[in-house]
């Protein structure tokens, strides 16, 4: 059985939201269509020096979907994936061609940005496409294992707002939701200009809990801090990362962790297009990193240290240790670097 996973980091967009802090290019870009075969070449290059059948595979962005559809159809049949097989897309980006490409390959899953079925939301965050084109979108896909994106904390959101979207999500047949709180990240246009009505801290933490409850009582488990699936459809390559097994990456601002060592590409596209090595971040996995992990998942660490345990003393309402182990709380969900860096001491 393969034993590593492949993430493939598509550093393409057709426009940079405006909160969303990963590398990508593309943007009024008058040579994209030749960068794009430049890089599909070098995937290509150092795929075929692998030479394997991996465990999972994740092609993300960036955005997949706006390579051009022959581009596209090269790249996935150069991979053998013997498991779960994703594709991320952008719901404006979903066209029959690209469809067709995806039906024909080994893909398996798709996790499709829908941040929010609301239209006020989806403007708030700088979307393309309306609603409408969200479902034309899911229509052409026609996939049974789908994932959807959600964002919690949106300017404006409110708890009946962010119940219309996770109705949505369920209708829409999604097997698996992703629900992330909205983080200002350093380099995005919202951290250079604030968006105004965003909801206080307090606000944000009754999104996210009734989120989990709502999903709960619709049939998703929760098995992470922001990912819920119904039974059988947790992403395995994330639980590949959460559980530090081994995933080799492609492209630029993609990580890697192999034999023991972290590493990532710079995020650079011409220095990746000239066959720029990547950079060693050193050893990874030992018994610091998997706790932290660990604590991520809501199975948690299933036989804790003593030490932990001590640590874990005044934690009472983030933390609980019982015959099944140590776990946090949702509560501790929310606040999870400080309750995992008291943990760790």
């Amino acid at each position: 059985m393969p034993n590593q996973s492949l993430y493939v980091h598509v550093p393409f967009c057709k426009q940079k939201c405006p909160y969303c802090d990963f590398y990508s290019c593309g943007e009024q870009v008058a040579s994209l269509y030749s960068l794009q075969a430049a890089y599909i070449e070098r995937c290509i290059e150092i795929l075929r020096a692998q030479k394997q059948t991996w465990q999972t595979a994740y092609i993300g962005g960036g955005t997949p979907s706006v390579l051009p559809p022959e581009m596209l159809k090269r790249l996935l049949g150069e991979i053998d994936c013997a498991g779960e097989f994703t594709i991320e897309c952008n719901p404006t980006s979903v066209t029959p061609a690209f469809c067709e490409v995806v039906a024909a390959s080994q893909v398996n899953r798709v996790s499709l940005g829908l941040q929010s079925a609301v239209e006020s939301e989806r403007k708030a965050l700088g979307r393309q496409g309306s609603l409408a084109q969200v479902e034309r979108a899911l229509d052409m896909l026609n996939i049974d294992n789908l994932s959807l994106d959600v964002m919690l904390g949106i300017p404006g959101q409110t708890r009946e707002s962010l119940t219309r979207t996770l109705e949505f999500c369920e209708a829409a047949g999604a097997k698996h939701v992703s629900a992330y709180l909205l983080k200002i990240e350093p380099g995005t246009k919202f951290y250079e200009t604030l968006p105004t009505n965003l909801p206080d801290e307090d606000a944000q933490a009754e999104l996210y809990l009734h989120t989990c409850e709502w999903l709960e009582q619709h049939g998703f488990a929760q098995y992470e801090i922001s990912n819920f699936a119904k039974p059988g459809c947790e992403s395995q390559h994330n639980l590949n990362y959460w559980t530090c097994g081994e995933y080799f990456a492609i492209g630029p601002g993609a990580h890697g962790f192999t034999q023991g060592n972290r590493w990532h590409y710079p995020r650079d596209l011409d220095a990746f297009l000239r066959g720029g090595a990547p950079i060693d971040d050193g050893p990874g996995g030992d018994e610091t990193e998997r706790t932290m992990l660990a604590l991520r998942l809501t199975k948690g660490i299933l036989s804790p240290s003593a030490g932990l345990c001590e640590r874990a003393a005044g934690l009472d309402k983030y933390v609980i240790i019982d015959e099944k182990g140590l776990r946090l709380t949702r509560e501790g969900f929310l606040l999870s670097n400080m309750v995992t860096g008291r943990l760790l001491g």
